[in-house]
């Protein structure tokens, strides 16, 4: 029991790099498949390019767009934006881009996998590559009858030497590529991550409490959700039977529910650690808490978007 305690708490501390592992270990792995199941090149002039693309950036475009449906934060900016009325709400143009950049940060990792993984294969580069009619001359210098050769390069079984040094080439190239891939894609994550935590308004220790809060709130919210929708649910099933007039029940108004579900945005003359928090603590009832005057979005705290039931398989 100490060991299930053990690693669910290990689970609950670092659920998001898990994820990240998870998502990166699953893409990688659907590549490797791809490449050695399906993919075959067809080694004509005619289809080795479009078909070697189609195969290394079609699925990665793919995983992008479902990186984008799978956030939440998604679902949080575009949820009821295009209903009557609703134009105050979709006005932040800035505040809606910053957003969107970085749910596709995020949404890039799984995209980026498959190439990198990919070219380091070479399967789908090599196939793309001797179709090319840009790398084409530069393959073939000082070979003669080599262009008419190069498309069968990826299906040359042969041991002649033209062929296989091509290929040796194509697949040194890849690679090269594939690496120069993680290597930018390493860095641009150290350095984003770096200035995000030097321009945190709060510290290292506050941030760690602030997950905290985030986990019990949203836990103790989906338990209270669920009990409160029991309870009216069982409320109203029992006067449709007894044909008498239900109890009457405080539930959230529609803009109870609008002014909780927008996106967080920080505020350093105020300390909120969420937006139910910030709604509990306004001034009068009917004073929005959507947007004021010093709110500003930090990528440092877009976790306070995305925990527990915000997600997409969630509440």
């Amino acid at each position: 029991m100490e060991k299930f305690k053990t690693l669910l708490d290990l689970h609950l501390r670092h659920s998001s790099a898990l994820g990240y592992g998870l998502v990166t270990l699953l893409t990688a792995s659907g590549e490797r498949i791809f490449s050695t199941v399906v993919f075959q090149c067809p080694c004509s002039a005619t289809w080795n390019l479009p078909y070697g693309l189609v195969f290394l950036l079609v699925p990665a475009l793919v995983l992008f767009l479902l990186g984008y449906m799978l956030s939440a934060r998604t679902w949080r900016l575009l949820t009821g934006c295009c209903a009557p009325g609703a134009r105050v709400r979709c006005s932040s143009g800035l505040r809606g881009a910053l957003v969107f950049t970085q749910i596709a940060v995020a949404a890039a990792l799984a995209p980026l996998t498959w190439v990198a993984v990919a070219l380091l294969g070479g399967s789908f580069y090599e196939c793309a590559a001797s179709g090319s009619k840009v790398l084409g001359p530069y393959l073939c210098r000082n070979r003669t009858g080599c262009t008419d050769q190069l498309p069968l390069v990826p299906c040359s079984k042969d041991q002649k030497s033209d062929l296989q040094d091509i290929l040796k080439e194509l697949k040194a190239q890849s690679q090269v590529l594939g690496w120069i891939i993680i290597a930018v894609v390493i860095i641009a994550v150290v350095i984003f991550t770096s200035v995000c935590r030097c321009l945190s308004p709060v510290s290292f220790l506050q941030l760690k409490f602030w997950k905290i809060y985030l986990e019990n709130e949203q836990e103790i919210f989906k338990s209270q959700a669920k009990e409160h929708a029991t309870d009216l649910a069982k409320e109203n099933v029992k006067c449709f039977f007894e044909h008498s007039h239900p109890k009457e029940y405080n539930t959230p108004s529609i803009k109870d529910w609008q002014q909780i579900s927008t996106l967080y945005t920080f505020n350093p003359k105020d300390q909120y650690y969420s937006m139910l928090h910030k709604y509990v603590n306004r001034k009068e009832e009917s004073d929005s808490i959507k947007s004021s005057e010093g709110d500003v979005m930090l990528p440092v705290l877009g976790f306070v978007d995305s925990p527990g039931i915000n997600s997409s398989t969630g509440l």
